[in-house]
């Protein structure tokens, strides 16, 4: 009892620090102009909580060989970004505040055009290697700032130097030109205009991707660096493994992982971790063929099930077929995943997935480490109906967990190791809660003790091996955490309010 009493001693003596919030963080949510029609347009420019996101990146627009952008849907690029069309004046005229771009600004929130993407990157090395291509590549998001009042640029050049969407090794020279000038030329824009527009820029978590960029050079051009820290497993890997893992899984490339990249960014290149918006996936990967994880797969995506997503199913989606899955979690990976249930028709299907819980230990990083903040791809996804085909928006989780987060969790005084591997959500709480930690190592029993500040013991339970555990406490207060295993102490804080 007297070393407990001494213990908290040692924990109150930093509580003034624990009470001061942190502020909200960057929340850039990017929103793909073909999901418009999806479900019935469920998610639209009256139903976006614009309130949850600082910046919506609209996407995508496509760079032309010649260094022109074009729209990739005219026809949902004009509904959503110029407003509802009013077909009674001559010539068509829109509706004052409904567009994407006018209830974001009422909101506060800023919108960002985002050129390129995965299928649209094939011409970026020709325009970024040819002065005139890049001047009229300027020119053109100046265009595009002016014509539907953006309030910056995000490019989307997956990859440079990546040599399946004609990239070359000039690339990595070129693309720091590119955004040099493109900077330039909004900058200008934006003195004579009286705006400060924003130019951000997306980069892969993969360290070979990693050689092809100049990162002293493009840093000080960016206001905005984001990791796309997903995508890292998949079919085309033939193995049951993490789409987005926190930190690297026991099986599969090492560095494939938010931690390893975030931490290559920020001590191998030097990158400033608050330029940084890490990559949350609202979204899943599926493969067949895998009745655990790690297990080899037949190289290919649950089209059947997962139809409407060609495999590579959104949340809403995952949570559609919750049912027919049995629900894990990596404490190595420290995400979630589910493997089919045998008699379902989601038999020997594997799907990698972002839930609450990893979410928020993912914005738990982000804060731990002094992000700038998150990029979601992408904002549809945790849409959920009251019931599917409704048209009623019943939640939003996965961003809801994000935002209290972000916006409401406390500096915890100590970390109990690399991996933060007692973690509390949400934090401060209601008084309900989940506290998740891992397995003993050493094959012993846990004992978990939950104290007020002043010692007093409220809750005693005792585990074998790594927990999801939903509590509750029904006393607003300070409390403490501890977990006792084997002769290892791990404690965090909880505030319930």
């Amino acid at each position: 009892m007297k070393k407990i009493s001494i213990y908290f001693l040692l924990l109150c003596s930093g509580l003034s620090s624990y009470t001061k919030a942190q502020s909200c963080k960057e929340i850039i949510g990017y929103y793909p102009n073909w999901q418009w029609y999806d479900r019935a347009k469920l998610v639209n420019p009256n139903s976006i909580q614009y309130g949850k996101y600082s910046i919506i990146n609209y996407c995508f627009f496509k760079p032309e060989s010649s260094g022109l952008i074009s729209n990739t849907d005219t026809w949902a690029d004009e509904n959503l970004l110029q407003g509802q069309i009013n077909w009674s004046t001559t010539p068509v005229s829109y509706y004052p505040n409904t567009s994407i771009i006018d209830k974001a600004h009422q909101a506060g929130t800023k919108v960002l055009v985002s050129i390129g993407g995965w299928t649209l990157s094939d011409n970026f090395p020709g325009i970024a290697a040819n002065a005139t291509k890049r001047a009229t590549f300027a020119a053109e998001c100046n265009r595009l700032l002016s014509f539907y009042n953006f309030d910056g640029i995000d490019i989307d050049w997956e990859y440079p130097g990546f040599a399946e969407h004609s990239g070359t090794p000039a690339d990595k020279q070129n693309f720091t030109i590119l955004l040099q000038q493109v900077k330039d030329s909004i900058t200008a824009l934006g003195n004579r205009n009286g705006k400060q527009y924003l130019l951000s820029a997306c980069f892969a978590a993969d360290p070979v991707k990693a050689q092809d960029i100049e990162w002293s050079n493009i840093v000080p051009i960016l206001d905005m660096i984001n990791l796309m820290s997903y995508d890292l497993f998949g079919a085309w890997d033939c193995a049951a493994n993490h789409n987005s893992p926190l930190y690297a899984p026991a099986s599969g490339n090492s560095q494939f992982n938010l931690n390893s990249a975030f931490q290559l960014l920020t001590t191998t290149y030097a990158v400033p971790s608050n330029k940084i918006n890490i990559g949350l996936a609202f979204y899943g990967r599926s493969q067949q063929g895998a009745s655990t994880l790690y297990q080899a797969t037949n190289c290919t995506a649950n089209t059947t099930l997962f139809y409407e997503d060609d495999g590579t199913p959104l949340y809403y989606n995952i949570q559609k077929n919750i049912q027919l899955f049995n629900y894990y979690w990596d404490s190595n990976a420290q995400v979630s995943y589910l493997l089919g249930k045998p008699s379902t028709s989601a038999a020997g299907t594997f799907v990698s997935y972002d839930d609450k819980i990893s979410i928020g230990k993912k914005a738990q990083y982000a804060i731990d480490n002094n992000a700038r903040g998150a990029i979601i791809w992408e904002i549809t996804g945790d849409y959920l109906e009251t019931a599917p085909g409704s048209g009623i928006v019943a939640s939003t989780p996965l961003i809801d967990t994000v935002n209290t987060i972000f916006c409401n969790t406390v500096t915890s005084v100590e970390q109990t190791s690399a991996k933060n591997d007692l973690f509390i959500y949400p934090n401060p709480s209601d008084g309900n809660f989940h506290l998740i930690f891992p397995a003993s190592t050493g094959g012993f029993q846990q004992r978990i003790l939950i104290h007020t500040v002043d010692g007093k013991k409220v809750k005693e339970l005792h585990s074998n091996g790594q927990e999801i555990l939903q509590l509750s406490l029904s006393e607003k207060g300070i409390y403490f955490i501890i977990i006792y295993s084997g002769d290892e102490v791990k404690t965090q804080k909880l505030i319930v309010q």
